[in-house]
């Protein structure tokens, strides 16, 4: 078949057609539908561990045709008459959750339940992995970006950094000399590691089953690893604590093994925080923990931190860009998503994408 040519009513953009079916295809410019939109002329993008749940089928509301991606940052094209905070030409930060800022759940700050928003991008309305995005609600749903920020460091804002502060150590509540433990250092397991340790925690427990990703742990302030391949993960992190077990445990991965690991190895009083996207039922052994004074949170994240997160960027108390891992120009999306689909074998971990048009 003939791939429709491009012109200035017409883009490039990863879409979406069914379980484990993805294609880099032309789709029409994204125009002005409401007064609060504003049109980005994406830069940067990403992948995100939640689009390989999609592609696997495990999120119902993403239906064939949508544009995948709910991170990234560009430059705004053109701005709705009622958006008052930015304007044509402003670079910005694309936040994975969009808010109208006025409905009962917004002036809660819970901006992921938002009536009008939440997770809409690359859900249910096209998303970021695009050449240009239609964002609602700009004026709260985007971020103004200073001169001189990195602009991978930036692309990492949109999401799993205020996804891990917010749904794993700000839930958990972390607090000075607690033991922690985060199972799974993938891309927003390791930044749960770099958010934990503004809490100063006592010890950083990581866990996963790739040496790679644990070696990048220790090198981002993991105190010890642990590889759970053999089984006995429960056994080795319950012998660093003396049988006690840890005061925070993030699940960071969405699978039942690793929501296992985080119940076996709770202290009493402890916090269980969940991250990872859930596409399988897990059992909850109240059997063993009713009576053992903890504390299980879970989440989507809000973006309230994301302010904060930007000002520990930009005066260096976190380097964002050092879960950079492959780079590519955004027409290498496939390529990219082979390489994230495989980051084992691949040594990956953030991926992005730059739109070089």
């Amino acid at each position: 078949m003939k791939m429709p040519s491009i012109d200035s009513n017409s883009m490039k953009a990863l879409v979406y057609h069914g379980p484990g079916q993805k294609a880099w295809e032309v789709k029409p410019k994204p125009v002005i539908k409401e007064t609060t939109d504003a049109i980005i002329r994406v830069t940067m993008t990403t992948v995100c561990g939640t689009d390989l749940h999609i592609l696997k089928g495990d999120v119902s509301t993403v239906t064939n045709g949508r544009i995948l991606g709910h991170e990234g940052i560009g430059i705004i094209e053109e701005v709705g008459k009622n958006v008052i905070d930015f304007h044509k030409g402003d670079k910005v930060l694309i936040s994975c959750i969009t808010a109208c800022g006025r409905c009962s759940f917004c002036r809660k700050g819970m901006f992921s339940h938002c009536r009008n928003g939440g997770w809409i991008l690359g859900n249910l309305i096209d998303g970021t992995q695009a050449e240009y995005v239609r964002i609602p609600y700009a004026d709260t749903s985007l971020y103004a970006l200073p001169s001189g920020i990195d602009d991978e460091a930036a692309t990492m804002l949109s999401d799993i950094l205020p996804t891990s502060l917010e749904c794993g150590v700000l839930n958990g509540q972390v607090k000075p000399g607690d033991i922690v433990a985060i199972v799974g250092a993938g891309p927003v397991g390791l930044s749960a590691l770099l958010n934990a340790q503004l809490y100063s925690p006592a010890e950083i427990i990581t866990i996963d089953l790739d040496d790679n990703r644990l070696k990048t742990a220790s090198l981002l302030g993991a105190t010890k690893v642990v590889n759970s391949s053999d089984g006995k993960a429960v056994e080795h992190i319950m012998t660093f604590t003396n049988g006690a077990g840890v005061d925070v445990a993030i699940e960071a991965v969405g699978l039942v093994k690793t929501f296992d690991i985080c119940q076996s190895i709770i202290a009493p009083g402890g916090h269980i925080a969940n991250i990872g996207v859930h596409g399988k039922p897990v059992e909850l052994h109240l059997e063993k923990l009713w009576s053992s004074n903890i504390t299980l949170t879970t989440r989507l994240v809000d973006t309230i931190t994301t302010p904060l997160l930007l000002n520990m960027v930009q005066l260096g108390r976190i380097d964002a860009k050092k879960l950079v891992s492959h780079r590519f120009e955004l027409s290498e999306i496939m390529k990219a998503y082979d390489i994230f689909e495989n980051a084992a074998k691949e040594h990956a971990l953030k991926v992005v994408l730059k739109n070089a048009s």
